[in-house]
C-alpha cells in the first residue's frame, strides 16, 4: 500500500477538522485508494499515447482539409492534457512507480511539453508542501500577493505580478509558464541540477526547425505547436483555477495545515464524462491534494466514500466561473477572500 508523505514538520497530529475527525485520520481513511492496477494504469498510458499518436498523425496529413486537421488539432491537445495527468501520477508514485520504461516513456515526454522531470518534481513537491501558504506558495504555483502588501511593491513589482496572472499569460502558457518559467528559470538556477531542461528546450527547437524545413509550417501548425499550445493554455488554466477560485482560503504559516489546505484551498471542478476523461480527473483536485499517491482514476471512488470530501469548494469551466477565477488576483485577509486589484 502506497504512503503518502507528509511535509517535513506537518502538524497533522494536531490538527482538528470541523466535526472533530483529527486530520491525520482522514489521510488515514484515504490510503486504501492509494493502490493502483498495474494493467489498468497501463491501459491508461499505452491508449493515451497510441491516441495521441493517430492524432498527430491525422492533423499531419496534407490531404485533408483544414477544418479536419483543425479539429485533430485541438482533440490531439487534449490528449496531451491527459498525458500530463498521467505524467504528474507517475512523479507522484502513484502511478507505475517501479516501471524503467514507463519511467523512460513519460520523461521524453515531460521534455517534449516543457516541464522536464527534475524541475517538475521540485517545484510540484514544493507546491503540495506549502500550497495556500501566504508566504512561499509561489514556488510551483501562480505568485500570491496581499492587500496589504500591494501597496509596498515597487511599480516594477506591481506590473511583474500583473504579467504572472494575466489571462493572456495562461492562455499564451506555452512560452512564459512552460518555455520560460519550466526551463529557462530552472537554467539560470542551475544548469549542472537541470541538465534535462537544456534537454527539452533543443527538444522543441529541433522539432520545430525538423517539421518545418521537412514538412511545411501547416503540418507544424497542426500536428506540433497548436496541439501543444492548446495543452499548455488548458494546463494553465487548470492548474490556475485549482488554487484561486472564490471560496479558496489562503493562510499564514503559522496557522497552516496540510489537511485543511487540502480541503479549504483546492477546488472541485465537476465535468462531464469527456472532460473528465481528457483531464484525467484533475477536477478532484482536493482529493489528490489530501493524498497524492491516489491514481487519478481513483479518486472519484476516495471522494464517493469518504464524507469530508464531498463539500470542497467549487469551480467550473463555465465561461462564467473561469471569468469569476480570472479577476482573483489579491488575498484579502480581513474579508477573509481573494478579491481584485484596487481601483
Amino acid at each position: 500500500m502506497a504512503a503518502i508523505a507528509l511535509p517535513s514538520g506537518s502538524p497533522e497530529t494536531s490538527t482538528v477538522l470541523a466535526d472533530g475527525r483529527d486530520g491525520k485520520v482522514l489521510i488515514d481513511a484515504t490510503r486504501p485508494f492509494a493502490v493502483e492496477s498495474r494493467v489498468t494504469s497501463w491501459l491508461h498510458l499505452l491508449t493515451a499515447f497510441g491516441l495521441a499518436g493517430l492524432g498527430t498523425a491525422i492533423a499531419g496529413r496534407t490531404s485533408l482539409h483544414w477544418g479536419v486537421r483543425l479539429a485533430a488539432a485541438v482533440i490531439d491537445g487534449l490528449l496531451v492534457v491527459r498525458l500530463f495527468i498521467l505524467y504528474h501520477d507517475h512523479f507522484h508514485g502513484a502511478l507505475l512507480r517501479d516501471s524503467k520504461l514507463a519511467h523512460a516513456l513519460l520523461s521524453v515526454y515531460g521534455c517534449l511539453v516543457l516541464a522536464p522531470p527534475r524541475v517538475w518534481r521540485e517545484t510540484h513537491n514544493y507546491h503540495h508542501a506549502h500550497t495556500a501558504q501566504i508566504v512561499g506558495s509561489h514556488i510551483g504555483s501562480f505568485a500570491m500577493v496581499t492587500t496589504d502588501l500591494w501597496p509596498t511593491l515597487t511599480k516594477r513589482q506591481q506590473r511583474y505580478y500583473k504579467i504572472i496572472r494575466h489571462p493572456l499569460t495562461i492562455l499564451f502558457g506555452y512560452f512564459p509558464i512552460f518555455m520560460f518559467g519550466m526551463c529557462i528559470r530552472s537554467l539560470q538556477r542551475s544548469v549542472k541540477k537541470h541538465p534535462d531542461s537544456a534537454a527539452a528546450l533543443l527538444m522543441n527547437l529541433m522539432l520545430t526547425v525538423g517539421t518545418l524545413y521537412f514538412f511545411g509550417w501547416q503540418t507544424f501548425l497542426f500536428a506540433f505547436f497548436l496541439p501543444l499550445a492548446i495543452a499548455c493554455a488548458s494546463g494553465g488554466y487548470l492548474f490556475y483555477a485549482q488554487h484561486n477560485f472564490p471560496e479558496v482560503v489562503v493562510m499564514p504559516r503559522h496557522q497552516w495545515s496540510y489537511t485543511q489546505a487540502a480541503l479549504r484551498s483546492s477546488s472541485y471542478m465537476p465535468m462531464n464524462p469527456v472532460m473528465r476523461w481528457f483531464t484525467g480527473n484533475i477536477g478532484y483536485h482536493h482529493v489528490h491534494h489530501l493524498n497524492s499517491s491516489i491514481p487519478f482514476y481513483r479518486l472519484p471512488e476516495a471522494m464517493a466514500a469518504i464524507p469530508e470530501l464531498q463539500h470542497p469548494g467549487r469551480t467550473s469551466l463555465s465561461p462564467w466561473d473561469i471569468h469569476r477565477c480570472l479577476t482573483l488576483k489579491l488575498w484579502d485577509a480581513k474579508l477573509g477572500k481573494m478579491v481584485g486589484y484596487p481601483s
